[in-house]
């Protein structure tokens, strides 16, 4: 019964941060893309931040010592303010889809940073290899013209790029600091800290403020949705399913995600996923797979281990 339900679990969150993207689209109709994911962590943070005075004890919700502020303030910076900043200014000019997918690349990008910062455990020739597939993913999804090489399409794809790069960065940092500040009051504070950023960076790209805009019932919609679903509700099973299931496993749900933003994005926005794509988020998945082939090893025989004491 507990393997049902994590399964359950690990698919309501692939599709709601696989929809999310789609509901980023639809938002940017009508909110400027900084301001639109500022608001998003305005309103996700204040939820997380409640739910973290209220599960906690002992006053653990507040961050306490500079290791604590040290760990929120590039949790703030990276993984909410940077990756988000330049994810929805990015899908301004690309498909939901394709954002989905080169955000996959995180996990890659993740293993990479982490060897470049313990120079000790170096990727070996095949983990190297992984990488590199991934990082041609990338390429066969933008599909770079060296003659143009500032054209809307591929800019955004690179927005998209470096978004999934700072969020592997910024994974890496936090696990780096040695900081026992409990993951809800990280992502809570990351939030508020991240929206207030994002903020600022609305201010000074001069990004116009027009209420009126945002009482569109779409935007509305789309606003709630990242807010209480995508962040709110989706970083809840995150934290669940992490201590179920592992780091591991967990990480496949952006390979899992793609597929409900392919599904949704083709109805609701009409949005057609090309054989391009398809192709470049097979090498996004291989570079993962050789990254992780130890880890999936295991994973794949304790699965097995598990299904043979079932059937005795």
């Amino acid at each position: 019964m507990s393997q049902y339900r994590n399964v359950g679990l690990f698919l309501t969150l692939a599709a709601c941060w696989g929809t999310a993207f789609v509901a980023i689209s639809a938002g940017l109709e009508y909110v400027p893309p900084v301001l639109f994911a500022a608001l998003r962590y305005d309103i996700a943070g204040i939820v997380m931040l409640t739910y973290a005075a209220y599960a906690l004890e002992d006053g653990q919700w507040l961050p306490r010592g500079r290791q604590g502020w040290l760990v929120v303030a590039v949790g703030a910076v990276l993984l909410i303010a940077a990756y988000h900043a330049f994810l929805f200014v990015g899908q301004q000019h690309t498909t939901a889809a394709a954002a989905a997918i080169l955000v996959s690349l995180s996990p890659v990008l993740t293993t990479g940073f982490a060897r470049v910062f313990v120079p000790s455990d170096a990727l070996s020739i095949v983990g190297v290899g992984g990488v590199v597939l991934g990082l041609a993913g990338v390429a066969v999804i933008s599909q770079p013209d060296p003659s143009d090489l500032l054209a809307p399409d591929f800019v955004a794809k690179l927005l998209v790029f470096c978004a999934a790069a700072s969020f592997a960065l910024g994974s890496v940092l936090t696990r780096r600091i040695d900081s026992s500040l409990p993951i809800e009051t990280m992502e809570a504070w990351s939030m508020l800290g991240g929206a207030l950023v994002m903020h600022v960076v609305s201010l000074a790209l001069g990004e116009p403020i027009e209420p009126t805009a945002w009482m569109h019932l779409e935007a509305l919609g789309a606003l709630g949705y990242l807010a209480l679903v995508a962040s709110a509700l989706g970083f809840l099973l995150y934290f669940d399913l992490l201590e179920r299931l592992g780091a591991v496993e967990i990480n496949m749900v952006s390979y899992v995600a793609p597929i409900f933003t392919a599904i949704v994005g083709w109805l609701y926005l009409g949005e057609v996923v090309d054989a391009t794509t398809l192709l470049g988020f097979a090498l996004i998945a291989a570079g993962f797979a050789l990254v992780k082939r130890r880890a999936l090893r295991e994973e794949l025989d304790h699965v097995n281990r598990l299904s043979s004491r079932l059937r005795e």
